[in-house]
């Protein structure tokens, strides 16, 4: 009895054809003999954060210990509550390419700028032209030509000058004294080769780019991540022993490295590696002589958190921004039930 109590308060038990346990039931009063008071010591003790890979772009780490709407804010914010700059106004002097001038106003928007928004300011409501504290601004001013050294070829590489627009045009144009602030190179579009448009010879574009700082919940083009995501850890648990042909068998119904064979008395014996690496497919399920030889099942306070920077800036900085704007919350939700309660 207990180990049910225990399982159902700390895991969710995937079925054949579909779950159980899946709501939350650390409050008091949902079991009986158990304290399920929250106080902050017993947070303390159990959470934890643990990173498990970081590159220059991609972040992955657990959190464990909190409950799944506390992972959701956390994982909501990332994607649009961590402010970064983006190109907010396209002045078009010029523009004889083929594509419409909105079109090529909402791609340029899109594209991700390597600026640090904390050294900015947003910009006040009504502002038009924006100053060094609150505007970052580009030129883009592109022209395409034949290319009179090029041989017989199709090849516009080789026909023509300048025809792919990229982002390795933009030319940052300083405003104010951000020349003695920024060098060059602090400020520029993450990457050099992003395509903006494709010019032929007599085609041109003149453009003026102003970057402002923003949310993405203002506009997809601020989010400072492509992806931010959690999943819960995978548990899977062999209830007896899985034998010779049956262990081949069991191994094929995981991703590889979940379930490995090792001998075991002079037998091929399964056993789980590494369940973390587990989609969850449940593909065991379709199996009857394996179905009830496994329990497939995920920790419910152990999140595996994935992130992955747009080049803004490194996840772990986007990480650490995220906990800032969630404690940010917490402190205004706190001063406003004590103004609250006082006025009572």
């Amino acid at each position: 009895m207990e180990d049910r109590i225990h399982d159902a308060r700390t895991r969710v038990t995937l079925l054949e054809h579909g779950l159980e346990n899946v709501n939350s039931t650390d409050y008091p009063g949902a079991y009986e003999g158990y304290d399920d008071a929250w106080s902050q010591r017993k947070f303390e003790k159990n959470f934890r954060v643990d990173v498990v890979k970081m590159g220059d772009d991609e972040l992955e780490f657990d959190m464990v210990g909190i409950d799944a709407a506390i992972a959701n804010a956390f994982r909501r914010i990332l994607l649009s509550e961590v402010p970064t700059m983006a190109i907010e106004k396209v002045y078009i002097y010029n523009n004889t390419s083929i594509i419409q001038d909105e079109v090529l106003s909402h791609r340029l928007g899109l594209i991700p700028i390597k600026a640090d928004p904390r050294l900015f300011e947003y910009r006040s409501d009504g502002d038009s032209e924006g100053t060094a504290e609150d505007t970052i601004e580009f030129q883009l001013k592109v022209k395409c030509t034949k290319n009179s050294h090029a041989k017989d070829t199709t090849d516009p590489d080789e026909l023509y000058k300048d025809h792919k627009v990229t982002t390795k045009h933009f030319k940052w144009i300083p405003v104010g004294k951000q020349a003695e602030i920024f060098k060059e190179g602090d400020i520029r579009p993450v990457n050099d080769d992003i395509l903006i448009a494709k010019l032929r010879p007599g085609q041109e574009l003149d453009l003026k780019l102003q970057c402002v700082k923003g949310l993405g919940k203002d506009h997809a083009k601020f989010s400072p991540v492509a992806t931010a995501s959690y999943r819960l850890l995978p548990e899977i648990t062999i209830l007896q022993p899985v034998v010779d042909h049956l262990a081949e068998k069991l191994k094929k119904c995981f991703s590889p490295g979940v379930i490995e064979i090792r001998n075991v008395n002079g037998h091929n014996t399964a056993y789980v590696k590494s369940a973390r690496h587990d989609t969850c497919s449940r593909e065991v399920f379709r199996h009857e002589d394996l179905k009830d030889l496994v329990r497939l099942s995920r920790v419910r306070d152990h999140f595996i958190f994935s992130v992955e920077s747009t080049g803004v800036l490194p996840p772990d900085i986007l990480v650490t921004e995220a906990v800032r704007v969630l404690m940010g919350k917490c402190r205004t939700f706190l001063t406003e039930l004590t103004e609250t309660s006082g006025a009572t």
